[in-house]
């Protein structure tokens, strides 16, 4: 693929009628959209505005290179414009910006269209390119300057000329999407090298994987490492070499002074931490306490997601069948089989990958163990503070080992990270919290045993909060018990018409809300709560698991409102599900025609109070 095939006469702006970022921006999505490359100017417009936020795309030099990897892109593409007497678009420099070249990638794309983004950012930083895109006038223009540019790619570049005094200086260069500043800084600091008179190898991690990868004998001959990256990287290979961190921006505009400060042997030894396996974080500012707890909690959630789809929607569709069909039906057992067999993974996966986010690979093991345990009664909530626990732990025995010979890395790894990581998380789970969370079940379910039936339509909503409290954990399963002693009890399903209205309003609360309030919800999470509708109608409480743990203090109020009322108003209405589970597949064994729409009524009017305080109390997302 060359340039040119992403780069068409269509998508060239000779100039922009813009005077600020801000607009320059909206006239580069509307332009996309114009010629059909983004099925959404909006989307794709936040996609910019998002990486804006990162750092600038404005990297010096009167050139600015906004770009977005986003789902609403069709295609890949590439769009040229210019202003002839500049703006200010925020550059690294100060300076004005004169050429864009806006890059529009779509999620999921195969990696062809990023090596052919990689040779035009390396073109941006060869002598003259930009000088002659300022003064072309014409699209025809700006495809000669371009084609030939391309052409001088294609040679082979004149190795460096090696002494007794050349240095071999090895580097890792990173961006956040890792599209365009990735290469430049590492054309920037290849060129650098052969400039100085360095021998110099420089290992890319961009959107397409790791390429030009350093091995150990790189760094075994290296006399300095450069890591030019805004993005986490693999660091500790390079304990015991001179090395200095810099952001991807310091890569492309300060290349000549890190590899002159390379050779002249500038750089401080770099000692890493932990295990050998630690991947850290290389950023030009330190994250806060929230920040960190936020990233791992979405590691978490993005992992379980899956599951919470993928097996839900099978155990959706296996109630239908059962209803239909029967429960002793091949498609009923073979669909609730697979289907509640996924849901079993959620929260070992939730607390295992929120683990892995904080101390790496050794506390993966701990993490989902301790979810496993939690998800025998604790809930997810129980997960969230296993996977924390089990996290700092491995950390925690990774500070005490730090000072052992490194040749007993091995027996790190294969003996103390796993044996002592799982037994102090284990009894930490064993005895304290699945404890403490069981004691909350039985006494919930005690004091809801002695409250009676006095005012059924204060107990319905009662129970119908509880639902939505913990989704899953001890005071949800409370709820649930105490509904269903009762319906055993008694063949009346009045009280597990209140807790089935009330666990299925947070997931369609969700789905309502991301439907109608759009704005408010991030795109992966508009299109993660499709789903919602048809887990919240099939009584999957657990489609709003991802939601809840990733803003716990937001879903989970308001979705007790919403449950709350829904409970409430089956008991004012005098409703009876003649089921245990099921939500709307239910419906036809119902009673009368009066009794299903009264549910419908119930559990319809209490997520849309809950979507529509979704909708006032959420915050935008970009």
């Amino acid at each position: 693929m060359q340039i040119k095939d992403l780069l068409k006469r269509n998508l060239m702006i000779m100039e922009l009628k813009s005077s600020n970022k801000m607009d320059v921006i909206d006239e580069i999505a509307q332009k996309f959209f114009d010629e059909g490359i983004v099925g959404s100017k909006e989307e794709f417009k936040e996609g910019l505005i998002k990486r804006e936020s990162e750092t600038s795309t404005a990297l010096g030099e009167g050139i600015a290179m906004p770009h977005a990897k986003v789902d609403t892109v069709k295609e890949p593409a590439v769009l040229f414009a210019k202003k002839a007497e500049g703006l200010d678009y925020e550059a690294l420099d100060g300076e004005d910006s004169f050429v864009f070249f806006s890059i529009a990638v779509p999620n999921g794309e195969n990696n062809l269209h990023v090596q052919t983004l990689a040779k035009l950012s390396k073109m941006i930083l060869k002598e003259g390119f930009i000088d002659k895109l300022k003064a072309a006038n014409s699209p025809d223009e700006v495809y000669e300057i371009i084609d030939s540019y391309s052409e001088e790619e294609k040679e082979v570049s004149k190795p460096v000329e090696e002494n007794e005094s050349s240095k071999y200086i090895i580097g890792v260069t990173a961006c956040p999407n890792g599209v365009a500043h990735t290469y430049m800084a590492q054309e920037a600091l290849e060129n650098a090298g052969k400039k100085l008179n360095a021998k110099i190898k420089i290992e890319t991690n961009g959107s397409d994987g790791v390429k030009n990868r350093l091995t150990s004998e790189d760094i075994k001959n290296a006399d300095a490492v450069i890591i030019a990256a805004d993005k986490k990287v693999e660091m500790a290979r390079f304990d015991g070499k001179k090395l200095i961190q810099r952001p991807v921006s310091d890569g492309i505009r300060k290349s000549e002074e890190l590899v002159k400060d390379a050779i002249d042997g500038k750089f401080s030894v770099y000692h890493a931490s932990g295990s050998d396996s630690k991947v850290e974080e290389v950023s030009t500012e330190k994250t806060s306490l929230k920040q960190e707890i936020y990233k791992d909690l979405m590691n978490g959630v993005s992992h379980m997601l899956p599951f919470v789809i993928g097996g839900g929607i099978l155990m959706a569709i296996s109630f239908l069948a059962e209803r239909f069909l029967g429960d002793k039906s091949l498609a009923f057992t073979f669909l609730n089989k697979i289907g509640s067999g996924a849901f079993s993974f959620l929260i070992p996966i939730l607390a295992g990958y929120i683990a892995y986010s904080i101390g790496d690979r050794p506390a993966l093991m701990p993490g989902m163990v301790a979810g496993f345990l939690a998800s025998e009664s604790a809930g997810f909530l129980g997960g969230l503070i296993g996977g924390f626990l089990a996290g700092l732990i491995i950390n925690f025995l990774k500070k005490i080992c730090e000072k052992m010979p490194k040749s007993l890395n091995s027996v790190k790894s294969m003996l103390i990270y796993p044996v002592f990581g799982l037994l102090i998380t284990g009894a930490l789970m064993f005895f304290i919290i699945d404890p403490v969370f069981t004691g909350i079940n039985d006494g919930l379910n005690n004091w809801l045993t002695n409250m009676g039936a006095t005012n059924k339509v204060l107990i319905g909503a009662l129970l119908g909060g509880m639902m939505a409290a913990d989704m899953g954990g001890p005071i949800n399963k409370a709820a649930y018990t105490f509904a269903t002693g009762a319906f055993i009890g008694t063949n009346d399903g009045a009280f597990m018409a209140a807790v089935m209205a009330g666990g299925m309003v947070p997931p369609i609360a969700i789905a309502l809300a991301s439907t109608f309030f759009k704005d408010k919800f991030t795109e992966n999470e508009r299109k993660s709560a499709v789903s919602n509708y048809l887990l919240g109608l099939s009584f999957i409480t657990e489609g709003a698991i991802p939601f809840a743990a990733a803003k716990p203090q937001l879903i989970i109020p308001i979705s007790i409102v919403g449950s709350a009322i829904a409970g409430g108003l089956t008991q004012l209405f005098n409703v009876s599900v003649p089921a245990p589970h099921g939500g709307i597949f239910v419906l036809p064994a119902m009673s009368s025609l009066n009794q299903a729409l009264f549910f419908i009524g119930s559990f319809v009017i209490g997520s849309i109070v809950s979507a529509i305080l979704l909708g006032i109390f959420k915050k935008k997302e970009i």
